[in-house]
């Protein structure tokens, strides 16, 4: 007699169902429930990893502190000199006031190096002109004679901060000589 075998059908899962897709929305949020998941067991990865750490409190008094002095820096001790004081002080009114080009004085209140130096007079024009000529001075050592004056060395620039590093060094020189 022979031998039969039966026959067995076999059906796949994927050819049998029907393929269903995910929209984004749905995609989204299984990859969310995923990422929590993972997330949480970091958690509780972390606390048991450092449950061993010893660790002090934390006072808020050594963190936090209260806002920062804004004030103007005090004027430096003045130069003997009344040129070279006279130059200091100028350099620390364009420091704490402003600084300027193309006017005296702008809308408001900086001044340019001369526009400084003639506040700082206080009126008296033989201390003005002799703090400029100092500075125009400084000036021309540092960058040649080509330097008209004060003025257009000034309007020369748009920052102040080579300006204001000038004046300085004029009151160092002025002081220098003794004036």
């Amino acid at each position: 007699m022979p031998q039969t075998h039966p026959v067995v059908k076999t059906a796949t899962s994927a050819a049998s169902a029907p393929s269903m897709e995910l929209s984004i929305e749905e995609r989204l949020a299984l990859i969310n429930t995923v990422m929590t998941a993972r997330l949480d067991e970091a958690a509780v990865a972390y606390e048991v990893n450092t449950a061993h750490i010893p660790t002090e409190p934390l006072d808020l008094a050594d963190v936090v502190t209260g806002p920062v002095d804004t004030r103007p820096a005090p004027l430096p001790e003045p130069y003997p000199t009344p040129v070279a004081a006279l130059l200091q002080r100028a350099h620390h009114r364009l420091l704490t006031g402003g600084w300027c080009s193309g006017v005296l004085v702008d809308e408001d209140g900086a001044r340019c190096m001369l526009g400084a130096i003639r506040a700082e007079a206080g009126g008296d024009s033989g201390l003005e002109a002799s703090a400029v000529a100092v500075l125009l001075d400084a000036i021309r050592r540092r960058f040649g004679d080509n330097v008209d004056s004060v003025p257009s060395f000034n309007d020369a620039f748009a920052t102040g901060r080579t300006p204001l590093r000038m004046v300085d060094q004029a009151a160092h020189l002025a002081d220098a000589r003794g004036l």
